[in-house]
């Protein structure tokens, strides 16, 4: 349903978006994941025909992206993070002047209008000023807009941005609804977002994908590396520990007299007993060790911190390439 290959995206010298490949099939709910700045809302841009990109390409639905804007805008409902409105028009007003762009006129209009503000809970306040209106409720108007047309592919950024915790509950809820009828891609920086709502995650960093894969996967992947909470006495030398080819990463925080330690391995159980003979050998006193998983968000913070999960090699970082030079126009 959206095929996107080696897609970049320049400002000037700083690329914003660097090589991005992904594909999300018919049907599915994908959850856009990265930190402020990771280029999240500049690839939304670009899939809904509002950016050109500098290089790549990118298709919906069949339809290329660059190519064939308009033919990819009739099939796509698109909320941007920030929505722009009509401060001076009444919420059905501007819904029945946007169905019109659309192509909605007539009782399917009137129809369709109706549906989206019940689905978007703003029946009470449709005839109110859009100005007046707080961010959650002007969110909730520009997500009923993205829903007017019906679209097959529907690209939400920040969809839950300014809303109260009953709101993004139920927000939660219609989209988990909606993605029985549409293609979902939404972006975000908050995880359980992703974790309620979501199927499939592209995780994106520094204008790269870091990671994508089925949630279950990328949970199952978390899962798999394990990590041991270890506090111990005496002077802690961690040179043994990182040596050992079963530590993916070590972690200290001295405590007085005592250190804390949080050792990432490959399993528990086939380390623990070469943590015994260590400490043995270093005149370590084990106070407490505590073996625990590793969860979804820790294993997104040390990708987005650029160390490698647990049982897998560090990615390299390569170098941007320039940007081309494009002669100007006479």
């Amino acid at each position: 349903m959206i095929d996107v290959k080696n897609l970049t995206k320049y400002y000037g010298d700083y690329p914003a978006v660097r090589d991005v490949t992904f594909h999300v099939p018919k049907g599915q709910i994908v959850g856009f994941l990265g930190p402020n700045g990771a280029g999240k809302s500049t690839t939304m841009r670009i899939l809904a025909g509002y950016l050109a990109a500098t290089s790549g390409s990118a298709t919906i639905d069949g339809i290329d992206v660059f190519w064939d804007p308009v033919g990819v805008r009739r099939r796509i409902g698109y909320m941007p993070e920030s929505c722009p409105l009509y401060a001076d028009m009444r919420v059905r007003e501007y819904l029945h002047f946007r169905a019109g762009i659309k192509g909605l006129h007539g009782a399917p209009r009137r129809q369709r209008i109706d549906y989206v503000l019940k689905r978007c809970w703003l029946t009470d306040v449709d005839r109110q000023l859009i100005g007046t209106l707080s961010r959650g409720y002007r969110q909730r108007v520009g997500l009923a807009d993205a829903l007017l047309a019906n679209p097959s592919v529907l690209i939400l950024d920040e969809p839950t941005a300014g809303l109260d915790p009953a709101q993004i509950r139920e927000t939660r809820k219609l989209i988990r609804e909606l993605g029985q009828e549409h293609t979902l891609i939404l972006s975000t920086h908050i995880l359980p977002e992703v974790e309620m709502t979501c199927n499939r995650v592209i995780i994106i960093h520094e204008g790269r994908v870091a990671e994508s894969g089925m949630l279950n996967e990328l949970e199952a992947q978390a899962s798999g590396g394990s990590v041991l909470e270890v506090l111990a006495d005496g002077k802690i030398d961690l040179k043994p520990l990182k040596q050992s080819t079963q530590v993916v990463h070590v972690e200290s925080d001295a405590a007085g007299p005592r250190t804390r330690l949080r050792i990432h391995t490959t399993s528990v159980d086939e380390f623990t007993p070469e943590l015994n003979k260590i400490a043995a050998a270093q005149g370590w006193v084990l106070r407490e060790v505590t073996p625990r998983k590793q969860t979804l968000e820790e294993l997104f913070v040390r990708i987005t911190q650029g160390t490698a999960a647990p049982g897998k090699p560090a990615r390299a970082a390569s170098p941007s390439p320039a940007p081309a030079k494009v002669k100007a126009r006479r």
